[in-house]
């Protein structure tokens, strides 16, 4: 649970997508299994460290709405609200800001896709977690971080604590 004053962001990269279907449009790309493994046991960890949220803004892609729905599928006590958006598929760091400046709730997740989500975790955290792969921001990856802030309008970039950062996949 987060503290009153507090917003907390949970930040994550879709998991690992299929690539066996040439053909399939982008956007209509699945996860494999490997990447449903993943979102299931990501969302057992956030369930275990009370890390749930109350609000789900996702990219419109199939393999983050996929990632979603294995998360959701772990024990958690918390049922978001859920807003499927269309401008997170492949959005920049700075619409990614403008969409989370949006949300309503105390504690959000963020689904959404590389090269955006990599750089906007790298400017959220006033310092960056230590980890080497940080900045790659693999799939799966998820950085919980919270600000000092009492409405999510007031989100800034480098004003974030990061408290937990933890990858997923291995490499792409």
């Amino acid at each position: 649970m987060t503290p009153l004053g507090y917003r907390r962001l949970i930040l994550t990269r879709h998991a690992k997508s299929a690539w066996d279907n040439p053909s399939l449009d982008d956007h209509d790309r699945p996860l494999n299994a490997r990447g449903r493994r993943s979102a299931l046991a990501l969302g057992d960890w956030l369930a275990s460290r009370d890390y749930e949220p109350e609000e789900v803004l996702c990219s419109s892609a199939k393999r983050t709405k996929e990632t979603w729905e294995m998360v959701a599928s772990a024990i958690l006590e918390v049922r978001p609200l859920i807003r499927y958006e269309p401008g997170l598929y492949h959005a920049s760091a700075d619409k990614m800001l403008t969409i989370l400046r949006s949300a309503s709730h105390q504690t959000v997740m963020m689904l959404g896709h590389n090269p955006g989500i990599s750089e906007f975790a790298a400017m959220l955290p006033a310092r960056a977690p230590l980890d080497p792969e940080f900045r790659r921001y693999a799939t799966g990856a998820t950085l919980v971080i919270d600000f000092q802030i009492e409405n999510w309008s007031e989100v800034a970039l480098g004003q974030g604590s990061v408290m937990d950062f933890l990858r997923f996949d291995g490499r792409d």
